[in-house]
């Protein structure tokens, strides 16, 4: 294993107020597991407040697209590739930032990114009103939900959802997407 200098990390965590931070494979269980803890942080910091459970939404949105994205991907030559994920969530005065970061397909870059610059548009009520007209459709048979998440994220957020693509090479980039809270 390479050294990193741990320090160095810290005070990088600590200038850019990052509270939580996780990096690795996901299942099932980690996402319960880092879940608790993120909501006991959270009751802890902004308790009884629908804040709090708009925060722990966005984390719960996040991680699960990545997961779904990674079972829709996976292969006998990729078996972590799609799975691992970077997230933190930090503060940015009274607000919260929730950040999330996975490998995805070239291919798959195009279409992420129209959906999200569509609904970056959208007002408070249209968000809405997608949310609902997109509850009503019915799901096929390769979807793995409602195509709900992007469009629920955005509706907690305080600032229209931001997202960074870093090309890894010709197959695959890094997609970044942060919500604040």
């Amino acid at each position: 294993m390479q050294q990193i200098n741990l320090w160095l990390l810290h005070r990088q965590f600590e200038e850019a107020n990052i509270q939580i931070c996780f990096n690795g494979p996901l299942t099932h269980s980690i996402i319960e597991e880092l879940g608790m803890a993120v909501r006991r942080y959270l009751e802890n910091e902004t308790p009884g407040t629908e804040k709090m459970m708009d925060i722990f939404s966005v984390y719960i949105e996040q991680t699960q697209n990545v997961r779904n994205y990674a079972r829709k991907k996976q292969s006998a030559e990729t078996p972590a590739l799609y799975n691992t994920i970077t997230l933190t969530i930090g503060r940015l005065g009274d607000q919260y930032v929730v950040v999330s970061g996975n490998v995805i397909d070239q291919a798959d870059v195009s279409p992420l990114v129209a959906k999200i610059e569509q609904l970056r548009t959208l007002d408070a009520a249209e968000l809405k009103a997608l949310y609902k007209e997109q509850r009503r459709k019915q799901l096929t048979d390769e979807a793995s939900g409602a195509g709900l998440g992007l469009i629920d994220m955005a509706r907690k957020t305080s600032q229209p959802l931001a997202y960074q693509v870093q090309p890894i090479n010709d197959k695959t980039a890094f997609f970044t997407l942060q919500a604040v809270v």
